[in-house]
């Protein structure tokens, strides 16, 4: 499980609400950990998925909704804003 696994099923995510027609989505950790697998388990990589979870954050339009004290969980909920920048040669 690498961080490109965890960017591409966000991506995917991000994909899905957007032709839905949603203007944002909230997305946990533990659900985009599901869909890139592993989890729950002993192998699995939260942390990692937590990083690309933040990384992916557009500073003032995204919004952390819930998170742990370490920022790090399953319980982290992140808001993004669609369509996302770029998305569209933006």
């Amino acid at each position: 499980m690498t961080a490109d696994d965890f960017r591409h099923e966000l991506a995917a995510m991000f994909e899905a609400a957007a032709d839905a027609g949603r203007g944002a989505i909230v997305v946990r950790a533990d659900d985009l950990h599901r869909g890139v697998g592993g989890y729950p388990g002993d192998g699995h990589r939260m942390p990692l998925c937590c990083n690309v979870m933040h990384a992916e954050m557009v500073v003032g339009v995204d919004e952390v909704l819930s998170a742990p004290p370490s920022g790090q969980g399953a319980s982290v909920a992140i808001k993004y804003v669609l369509p996302r920048p770029g998305a569209n040669g933006d």
